[in-house]
């Protein structure tokens, strides 16, 4: 009965904002959320970064072990998404970062937060670090089929990601001033970029949904079981690998959808959306079960 009420703990104020998000959202269609958007890039997420990897007692090595656990998950969602794109005769590049970008960031920091505590965020945030260097990355390269290397270097939160490494790497302390105010950001960018994904649910349409249920099978089901199976692979233990299983089990992030709007063709993007609304959906159900499994046996 304990690990029920942990797990209701866990998931009940990440939905219930996320629903706050979608009340709004429904009650308000022309809400401008261009401020959250701004805020969360700029200012929000190099927050994020700097006070989860920096200040949660992670460790150079943890960090960079958990970097490359789950660079190697992201190659196993490439390959998922392959194939699954080839099958529904999609776009094999710019349809791609949806399967292999999870929301990492909007939900689960919250969740791996809740779940393990301060540990949990740092390891969560070692892996959002690299989420985050890939949507601006990968996920442009993909969406605009080329390289623009100007995306990354006005990105902060490249930066923030640099500066957090060189803090680990050398076993630096933050000052107070710098760990206090970091630490309201990143709690209150974590409420609001839960609040706008709410928002965006309201705004994003499911324009084929055989199609977007077919590929959010691969997102939200296929992708746990790829966290699993490194898991077993690398014998991962503790509250690390409930982490690494959580953030595999994540929906598709809404920033693939505003990066490809961007680049992409309408067509291209409609499709990303329809995707991104149907795995979030369906990781409502997903994952409860996914961090019920975490709780009980990487804890």
């Amino acid at each position: 009965m304990e690990i029920y009420l942990k797990l209701f703990e866990i998931i009940f104020p990440v939905f219930f904002v996320v629903g706050i998000g979608y009340y709004l959202g429904l009650k308000k269609p022309k809400l401008d959320t261009s401020f959250i958007t701004d805020f969360g890039a700029n200012i929000g997420s190099p927050a994020i970064i700097f006070y989860s990897v920096v200040t949660t007692g992670l460790t150079f090595d943890l960090f960079k072990s958990y970097f490359l656990y789950y660079l190697i998950a992201i190659f196993g969602f490439s390959f998922i998404g392959i194939i699954f794109l080839s099958f529904l005769k999609k776009d094999m590049a710019m349809e791609l970062p949806p399967f292999i970008l999870p929301n990492t960031g909007n939900m689960g920091l919250p969740i791996c937060l809740f779940a393990y505590g301060s540990e949990g965020l740092g390891i969560a945030g070692a892996i959002s670090c690299l989420i985050i260097l890939f949507h601006f990355t990968l996920g442009v390269f993909l969406a605009s089929k080329k390289f623009n290397f100007d995306v990354i270097v006005k990105s902060p939160s490249f930066y923030a990601i640099i500066i957090s490494i060189i803090f680990l790497y050398y076993d630096l302390d933050a000052p107070n001033f710098i760990v206090n105010t970091t630490m309201l950001l990143t709690y209150a960018t974590i409420f609001l970029i839960m609040m706008s994904l709410g928002i965006a649910l309201t705004r994003l349409k499911v324009f084929s949904f055989n199609k977007a249920l077919i590929s959010s099978i691969a997102r939200v089901i296929l992708g746990p079981l790829i966290g699993f199976v490194i898991i077993l692979f690398f014998n991962l233990k503790g509250y690390a690998a409930g982490v690494l299983l959580i953030q595999c089990s994540m929906p598709s992030a809404v920033l693939t959808y505003l990066v490809g709007s961007i680049y992409s063709p309408k067509k291209i993007v409609d499709n990303i959306a329809s995707m991104i609304v149907v795995s979030t959906i369906m990781s409502f159900i997903t994952i409860p079960i996914v961090v019920y499994f975490a709780l009980r046996f990487f804890s």
